[in-house]
């Protein structure tokens, strides 16, 4: 094994080797780079950190708990600081391919982000109403009363963040007519917001009422959060990642992408590969920032690609990645999952902004390494071998012949479980 700069020594995650460590030494290493304490790694590496008591309190009609295995994701540096990625996920090669990518990229300097802020809309629908433009331009008026009503609601947020920022007013088209949207623009500060935002919109529903003589219907949030936008961009030099004729793949591929959404679906599903695994090692909500990022990829009139592939002058290959970073670092599963907390400090982050900004950069980083697997020898290579692993350990083999029985299945392009368990019995 070769390390080049061992946590405990530079605070580096450009790790080689981490992989054939032990679990018990990788999550040594990961407790000395992220300051984890001893009962903290206890609760990753031991069965039950989330007891039946915790989980009862989470949903409804619980029967018991379920795990998934926790890894990190190395080598990413985002805006020049050196980041652990947690993952939790079930699906072979992810976490490896995300630690590569980020390998790559840190010859063009890592990852570059930014945010715009964590404004959430909460959406009033109102229908019934005769004159709907001239109700537009009511609620408009009364932007400043509707302002106040909602931030009579949560003055513990007007402190902290401001609150209720902005009222944004449409008309919606549908086939019972048309629809005044009214969209109530909320600072939600490093919660996600869903709880706030839902009860601003409930507070000022009966005042947009009076003054449109409308019937208001819905009023919830909407997760197409357009207002709160995270972005990444990389370079990958052309000598890091084969050449220029890789470089030229990586972007006929995400031309294809760019073009058909029947591509586009896959390739986006790569990305939420990375960003799923993220959101749940720090117990946010992934079916939120799903539909939020598809949403965002479609809502200006076509589905197409999260990302966008570039060549610059010098040949390089160049990233970006914007989309809708739904997060928090304030109530939910962050705060009553063991497991979410230690996930959120191995990460580093103290702010929702942080987080958000990981969250694409990890984007953009599973994208390219998908897209770099297409461009040179395709997607199965890399995947099969550690899908073999999981094939393996199916079949039954154990830790002294494991190695053994994945090599003899790749070499023979046979991976399945009963051919896996052949070599095991010829083995054994």
């Amino acid at each position: 094994m070769r390390c080049e700069g061992r946590f405990n020594i530079m605070k580096t995650n450009n790790y080689s080797g981490f992989h054939k460590l032990s679990l018990e030494q990788r999550a040594a290493e990961v407790a000395e780079f992220a300051n984890l304490t001893k009962k903290e790694i206890d609760c990753i590496i031991n069965p039950g950190a989330l007891t039946n008591d915790i989980a009862n309190n989470v949903i409804e009609n619980v029967i018991g708990t379920y795990q998934l295995p926790m890894g990190v994701a190395m080598n990413f540096v985002v805006n020049g600081k050196e980041v652990l990625i947690p993952m939790v996920v079930e699906e072979a090669s992810i976490v490896a391919a995300a630690s590569n990518a980020a390998k790559m990229a840190r010859a063009g300097g890592g990852f570059t982000t930014s945010y715009t802020g964590n404004i959430m809309i909460a959406q009033i629908q109102t229908i019934n109403i005769p004159n709907p433009y001239f109700a537009c331009q009511m609620i408009l008026h009364h932007k400043k009363d509707i302002l106040d009503i909602a931030n009579e609601k949560d003055p513990i947020l007007v402190k902290i963040t401001g609150g209720a920022k902005d009222v944004e007013v449409r008309i919606v088209d549908s086939i019972i007519g048309p629809m005044v949207v009214t969209h109530l623009l909320v600072d939600t500060g490093d919660a996600m917001g869903a709880n706030a935002v839902n009860t601003m919109a409930e507070a000022v529903a009966p005042f947009i009422e009076k003054i449109t003589g409308g019937i208001v219907k819905l009023r919830i949030l909407s997760n197409l959060a357009a207002y709160r936008l995270a972005r990444a961009t990389a370079k990958f030099t052309k000598e890091a990642i084969g050449g220029e004729d890789v470089v030229d793949g990586i972007i006929a591929a995400y031309a294809f992408a760019e073009a058909d959404p029947f591509r586009a679906a896959t390739s986006n599903k790569g990305i939420m590969n990375g960003i799923d695994p993220l959101i749940v090692a720090t117990g946010n909500d992934w079916r939120g920032i799903e539909s939020a990022c598809h949403a965002y990829c479609s809502y200006k009139g076509k589905y197409t690609s999260m990302t966008r592939w570039e060549k610059d002058l010098d040949g390089n290959l160049t990233g970006s990645i914007e989309i809708p970073a739904l997060c928090g670092l304030v109530g939910g599963g962050t705060k009553i999952l063991p497991a979410a907390q230690i996930g959120v400090k191995i990460l580093g982050v103290k702010t929702a902004a942080e987080l958000a900004q990981i969250i694409a950069a990890v984007g953009l980083a599973q994208n390219f390494a998908a897209m770099r697997a297409l461009a040179t020898d395709g997607i199965q290579k890399g995947h099969m071998k550690l899908h073999a692993r999981n094939i393996a350990t199916v079949a039954g083999a154990d830790g002294k012949i494991l190695d053994e029985v994945v090599a003899k299945m790749v070499a023979e392009k046979n991976i399945s479980v009963d051919y896996a368990k052949e070599i095991i019995s010829k083995l054994k």
